[in-house]
């Protein structure tokens, strides 16, 4: 377990088994969060990769790659983009950063950023660059003298993407438009290729994409000598030719990332994703434990151990305040059925509620992620380390990050994130995780049903990036089970070959939508 050191005002709640996940919360920062906006709910997204793997690091590199990097660095490069961290998971091979605006996720060999809102995340990729170099060691150049910079780490890949934005003139920097987009990303690096997967005139998403052994742009050039990447508009190519890339493809086995982004959420189900919704449930399971407690009262006598057990696991810290020792205080423990707590004498009118079931924050953010089934998605029962981090906004919003480790090989840790943005004039909500389909014994159809059915979106995309395995029907078997999504029909399906990668977009229409075309906000042409 790597403790990276923490500010003097988080508080850690270590996992009571050695070697597991554990959470860092900075209650600084969850003091003072609104989400009562319409919002921007589609993501920035953005992987830097330094190494092909965390077994390929580069010689100079640290052993410990860019988890050497302290949290207080990652904090100052996130004030760039304008987000705050709200909590941490540690584990040995990653770590996930919950934040104000979506997530964050360090691996030795790579970073994983997706903000939301009106976020600037490529304002901070120059000084993730800086970090990589003076911190965790990779390859670096010297950054030219003009810049704020000093050094920059070359990266082997960098992938950018995201959704169109339904309220594109609020967005802020380089964010404004795709095109200037791309030519910030141009202006960093050499040998970028831009995508516009998807309808012109319906919902589409963007992506840009460098080989491996990324190359940085080189400083001074001439603005009228600029080179732009121009954006590939992609329609349904089946067939297309296959490079080369065994070696690449070694390292890269089994990777693979899956996002689903819905829209138009049913009106029922993005509900459970208020607050004053999550706090009726949770004072609802206060209730019915503390009937419970009664008549085990009366049938046992007293029941030991109802306030003197591990205060993680107490319902009586959470429902009569919080415990003496507040770093003990571990919200893995607290599954809905703990949300709950009793008075000492056992008497109906004496229970109270504390202050946690009635405001924003990581326990009734808890009790949304078991109430409406995403702690399933990855359930316990299989992956008994697996842990989750979520966050319930003020009036309404919610965002989670889960990191589950391999059950054969403990060692290696994938994750998955969801975010929510549940008011009707801007309902979305999104998906996204690198758990291998070969891990979860089942097909990738069967999560994303079980994804969708938690938010009955009126519309969703699902994007598939896959490494290339060598086996050349495998990705096609897959393809056509995922043509078939219950209460669903697909209106697109694109595939595209890229440089060491295969990725399907699909599309799909609930069968009893009658919402009318989707809503652009941002149009390509």
């Amino acid at each position: 377990m790597i403790h990276a050191e923490k500010p003097t005002h988080y508080t850690g709640s270590p996992s009571s088994f050695a070697g597991t996940p554990h959470l860092t919360i900075n209650h600084d920062v969850t003091a003072d969060l609104d989400s009562s906006n319409a919002f921007e709910g589609p993501e920035k997204l953005l992987e830097l990769w330094f190494s092909p793997s965390e077994q390929a690091l580069a010689a100079s590199a640290s052993p410990l790659g860019l988890k050497a990097v302290s949290q207080e660095s990652w904090k100052e490069m996130l004030d760039l983009v304008n987000c705050k961290v709200l909590s941490v998971i540690e584990s040995r091979n990653v770590d996930a950063y919950l934040l104000s605006e979506s997530s964050m996720f360090v691996f030795p060999h790579k970073l994983v950023l997706k903000t939301c809102g009106t976020t600037t995340l490529l304002c901070g990729l120059p000084r993730m660059l800086e970090i990589a170099a003076l911190e965790a060691g990779f390859t670096h150049v010297k950054a030219n003298a003009s810049k704020t910079v000093t050094a920059a780490a070359t990266p082997h890949r960098v992938f950018y993407s995201r959704k169109n934005f339904l309220y594109p003139d609020e967005q802020r920097g380089p964010h404004r438009s795709w095109r200037d987009e791309v030519c910030f990303l141009d202006n960093m690096f050499l040998g970028g290729s831009a995508y516009m997967i998807g309808k012109m005139n319906g919902e589409h998403w963007y992506l840009y994409i460098t080989g491996p052994g990324t190359e940085l742009t080189p400083p001074t050039t001439p603005i009228e000598e600029r080179f732009e990447t121009p954006t590939k508009h992609i329609s349904l190519p089946e067939q297309m030719s296959t490079l080369n890339m065994a070696a690449y493809e070694d390292n890269n086995r089994g990777d693979e990332t899956l996002e689903v982004l819905m829209t138009d959420l049913d009106a029922k189900n993005a509900r459970q994703f208020y607050l004053e919704d999550a706090s009726q449930i949770a004072h609802e399971n206060a209730r019915r434990m503390q009937s419970a407690h009664r008549d085990a009262v009366q049938h046992l006598g007293v029941v030991a151990g109802a306030n003197n057990s591990n205060s993680s696991i107490s319902g009586n810290t959470l429902v009569n305040g919080s415990s003496q020792d507040e770093s003990g205080i571990d919200v893995f423990a607290q599954t809905s059925s703990d949300h709950s707590g009793c008075s000492s004498d056992g008497e109906e009118d004496a229970l109270t509620f504390s202050a946690e079931l009635s405001t924003e924050g990581h326990t009734l953010g808890t009790v949304i992620s078991e109430a409406c089934g995403l702690s399933d998605i990855y359930h316990q029962s299989k992956y008994s380390d697996a842990r989750i981090d979520a966050y319930s906004f003020a009036p309404c919003g919610f965002s989670a990050n889960g990191v589950v480790p391999e059950p054969s090989d403990p060692d290696t840790t994938h994750y998955w994130t969801v975010h929510v943005t549940p008011e009707p004039q801007c309902s979305y909500a999104s998906f996204e995780t690198n758990v291998p389909t070969r891990q979860t014994g089942r097909e990738t159809v069967e999560v994303v049903e079980q994804v969708v059915d938690i938010f009955k979106p009126g519309r969703f995309s699902v994007t598939l990036f896959e490494a290339k395995n060598g086996d050349a029907s495998s990705m096609a078997k897959k393809d056509k089970r995922m043509n078939m999504v219950k209460g669903y029909r697909m209106v697109d399906r694109i595939v595209h070959d890229l440089e060491g990668y295969e990725l399907i977009f699909r599309y799909f229409v609930r069968n009893d939508w009658k919402g009318g075309a989707p809503r652009l906000g941002e149009k390509c042409w």
